[in-house]
């Protein structure tokens, strides 16, 4: 059992338990969510529509944020070594094993609560089978025993746009099916880019990262495939009719700039140009899913 955290002021408290919820992370989460729930709804969404949005983006932030702070309970000993994680406040003992995980609970049960009773019973389910799949088999399971771990974790990360549709429409559709599609082969030369310019980090948690167990070469062949298969699913939307011109010509620009910032990653290294990857395929993903808006209002509502 661990030593008890030292007391602290309800400021430097409330600091603390926001940093467990990974809130840039969150951000993107239900960025993602949103923009599920926007494209199921035709035309412009009445007031029920906005009301069920909130309740719906104000859920999936309480779970999300529960899944996170279990995250940093359970890694505290490896973010401990790990010079982008040893600033957590579980990793530096600032907060005890008790309070995160009583954080997360109550997190996880608001969320779950809110989803079921002023959402649907199906968005509820969705939501915390993907509190499951990132917190317990990701998070304890996958993570520490295979380097394909973001790879198959990467369904969890991916569900935030179905989670979104299911809230407006109460099931999951082809078009919610494409967006997750999408965002899980994302996933993987996201946090590889990431995962090559902090190599002697994982090296030292012992987490069998892929730059870690196959070496630097094989990891940036991996993230150039990826950003080609990649580049096929951004283009499904426009197949299927979800999006227009619009979309199309915003995703092949941004699935060219990531194609060739990983081209350029797997010709010549350094970790210079591994953190501009890592950073513009936050750009790629939010650009993505910007334009999916844009172009909904300008070409697909009635």
């Amino acid at each position: 059992m661990s030593a008890a955290a030292p007391p602290v002021n309800t400021p430097s408290l409330i600091r603390q338990f926001n940093a467990l919820t990974k809130p840039r992370v969150i951000q993107l989460i239900v960025f993602c969510a949103l923009i599920g729930m926007v494209l199921a709804v035709p035309g412009v969404p009445g007031w029920r529509e906005v009301q069920r949005m909130v309740l719906a983006s104000l859920g999936i932030w309480f779970v999300a944020g529960a899944a996170a702070a279990f995250n940093c309970l359970v890694e505290k000993g490896i973010d401990a070594k790990m010079r982008r994680t040893a600033w957590r406040p579980t990793a530096r003992g600032e907060l005890s094993d008790r309070q995160a995980l009583l954080f997360s609970s109550v997190m996880c049960a608001i969320g779950s609560a809110l989803l079921y009773w002023q959402v649907n019973p199906l968005t509820m389910w969705l939501t915390f089978a993907t509190f499951v799949g990132y917190a317990v088999i990701y998070t304890v399971i996958l993570k520490p025993l295979t380097p394909q771990n973001i790879v198959i974790g990467g369904a969890s990360g991916a569900m935030p746009p179905v989670l979104g549709w299911a809230a407006m429409t109460g099931d999951v559709g082809p078009e919610a099916l494409i967006l997750f599609l999408i965002i899980f082969l994302w996933t993987p030369p996201h946090f590889w880019a990431l995962a090559l310019y902090r190599v002697e980090d994982y090296r030292k948690s012992g987490l069998p990262m892929l730059p870690v167990t196959h070496g630097n070469e094989f990891t940036r062949l991996q993230v150039l495939l990826y950003t080609l298969v990649l580049f096929a699913a951004c283009l499904m939307p426009f197949i299927y009719g979800m999006s227009s011109w619009l979309y199309l010509g915003v995703a092949v620009v941004l699935s060219a700039g990531f194609i060739g910032y990983a081209f350029a990653l797997w010709r010549h290294y350094s970790d210079a140009l591994a953190r501009k990857t890592f950073r513009f395929s936050l750009i790629h993903l939010s650009g993505l899913f910007a334009a999916l808006l844009v172009d909904h209002y300008l070409f697909q509502a009635p």
